[in-house]
């Protein structure tokens, strides 16, 4: 799928000075960051999840705990 893309010049210039450091294209380095915010939004929701299940499961256990 194509998509246009407008991004500040400061940003263009940094993305174009990367890319030729990595000889890659700024449409990798642009594309490889999305996967790495899709990665991370997708480790926040399965920590939170994670909390909500003990939280949620265990809280007799972490209120016992709490008065120890």
């Amino acid at each position: 799928m194509a998509m246009n893309l407008r991004v500040p010049e400061d940003l263009d210039r940094r993305l174009e000075q990367l890319a030729a450091e990595e000889h890659t294209s700024k449409s990798a380095l642009l594309l490889h960051g999305a996967v790495l915010v899709l990665q991370r939004h997708a480790r926040r929701r399965e920590i939170s999840e994670g909390l909500d299940f003990v939280m949620s499961h265990d809280a007799e256990l972490l209120t016992r705990l709490e008065d120890a």
